[in-house]
């Protein structure tokens, strides 16, 4: 009697989520986060890349959480005063993650289209400045200008611009390089989205954006969409990134476009190998 073709499949993807899943648990276990130190005004601060697009930010006694993802765990995570969501997708906005990373008086800062998942969140609109837990939040635009799916439209999401100890952090998000990001100045650190396989934020366009904003260091995230979607589907099949070009490739060619700019470029550990 032989095996169905339905039933091969059903046990070739079992077995697939099972050797995911045990993957991720080991990487997540024995990879530690690693947190790099910058001078300010009163102390230094900690940035610790997490996960993606998730960030781990310490000042003297303030924690800022961006966009964290529990899908690998949160042990690496500390519990935040503030939490600022750019976007509304599971790797973005993760209710669960935001819970349990929450203090009695923390503020959930979230874009427009958050409302629906965290109803209680401050919502800042593109454009708006706040103060919370002492820290200054900028909201800055952060959308697609090249068509295409998933579509991120104007006045959905947000990137914010963090001000602690009298540097300015910015977290682009998910966006393509706006006037509104290209209008920031003062900019110390940059967390600059590659976005792909999607074609959009290409590493000589994020290239192009990072010398634009010229800040002193650069961080890529949210580059290996096919990593980040095989988590929560490890049915997903990645499409071919732009050019041929593999993930670790893509990385290369965003440094090589830095060359001469004299900004310094951390990749960071996001993500398991790269393929």
């Amino acid at each position: 009697m032989h095996a169905s073709p339905t039933s091969i499949q059903t046990t070739f993807n079992t077995t697939s989520r099972i050797l995911l899943a045990v993957f991720t648990v080991y990487w997540s276990l024995a990879t530690s986060a690693i947190a790099d130190n910058f001078p300010a005004e009163k102390g230094e601060i900690l940035i610790t890349p997490l996960v993606h697009s998730s960030v781990q930010v310490e000042y003297l006694d303030t924690i800022v959480q961006i966009d964290p993802w529990g899908i690998i765990g949160l042990s690496n995570a500390m519990s935040a005063q503030l939490i600022l969501v750019t976007d509304s997708p599971g790797h973005h906005l993760d209710s669960d993650a935001i819970e349990n990373l929450s203090q009695s008086d923390t503020s959930v800062v979230i874009a427009t289209n958050g409302l629906p998942q965290i109803p209680d969140g401050v919502v800042m609109a593109n454009g708006e400045t706040i103060v919370l837990s002492g820290v200054t939040i900028e909201a800055v635009a952060a959308y697609d200008i090249i068509p295409g799916a998933p579509e991120h439209p104007k006045g959905d999401a947000n990137g914010y611009v963090v001000t602690l100890g009298g540097k300015r952090l910015f977290f682009a998000g998910v966006t393509e390089c706006v006037d509104e990001v290209k209008a920031l100045a003062g900019i110390d650190v940059a967390f600059i989205p590659l976005n792909i396989p999607r074609g959009r934020m290409t590493p000589s366009a994020a290239a192009e954006c990072t010398k634009i904003l010229n800040p002193d260091v650069v961080y890529t995230y949210h580059y290996d969409q096919g990593w980040a979607r095989q988590l929560d589907n490890p049915d997903f099949v990645s499409p071919e990134l732009p050019g041929g070009l593999t993930v670790a490739q893509s990385l290369d060619l965003f440094e090589k476009e830095l060359e001469g700019s004299g900004i310094e470029y951390r990749r960071s550990n996001w993500y398991p190998p790269q393929r």
